[in-house]
């Protein structure tokens, strides 16, 4: 019974081989190569670093959010206080009232505009940081395109089935983590506001 089970086992270990190899062939000798663009930026070292950096970065965004945001809370709700059981009439009528809540509201608006500006300035940080990604992965790639010979490279989203020996991902990110380990990611400024 132990001896039927050895030479089973070894008769699938040679089946197995035999499949790997002839995947390994397959791909080689059609010229067809797959790529996993989400692993490969988020399992190489750039991609990592690349992330973590604009994870500090928004971070540091919502830092300078945080202040004004809880100020302007604290504003409202005093002001809640002051208005609650008035009329619109009685708020109007009392000038020192209508200063604090034109005041409110100005700075409300500042707040927004103030967001919006931050928001702009992280898509374009995120933005530029995929930008120098792609620089950084497109002579990578193109190494390996050439190294297998490779005249058909596809996504792996738009691939309904292929043979794991075809995936050249871990290949890409093994030479792109040699080569590039870390993306400088640089937060974007907005242009100066002029009133």
């Amino acid at each position: 019974m132990t001896y039927l089970r050895s030479v089973l086992a070894a008769l699938a270990l040679a089946i197995a081989a035999t499949v790997s190899f002839s995947q390994a062939a397959y791909a080689q000798a059609s010229g067809v190569m797959i790529i996993d663009e989400g692993h490969i930026l988020t399992t190489s070292k750039a991609g990592k670093d690349m992330f973590t950096k604009l994870k500090n970065i928004e971070t540091q965004i919502n830092n300078e959010l945080k202040a004004p945001a809880d100020a302007l809370n604290a504003q409202r709700t005093a002001l809640a206080a002051k208005l609650e059981g008035k009329t619109r009439e009685a708020v109007a009528a009392d000038a020192a009232l209508v200063k604090q809540v034109e005041d409110f509201q100005k700075k409300a608006n500042e707040f927004a505009q103030k967001r919006s500006v931050l928001a702009q300035e992280y898509s374009a940080t995120e933005q530029k940081a995929f930008v120098d990604f792609n620089k950084a992965l497109e002579p990578v790639l193109l190494e390996v395109v050439k190294e297998k010979n490779i005249q058909v490279l596809l996504s792996r989203s738009q691939v309904v089935f292929s043979a794991d020996a075809v995936d050249a991902s871990d290949a890409i990110i093994a030479k792109l983590d040699q080569k590039t380990p870390a993306i400088s990611v640089v937060r974007q400024r907005a242009p100066a506001q002029t009133n």
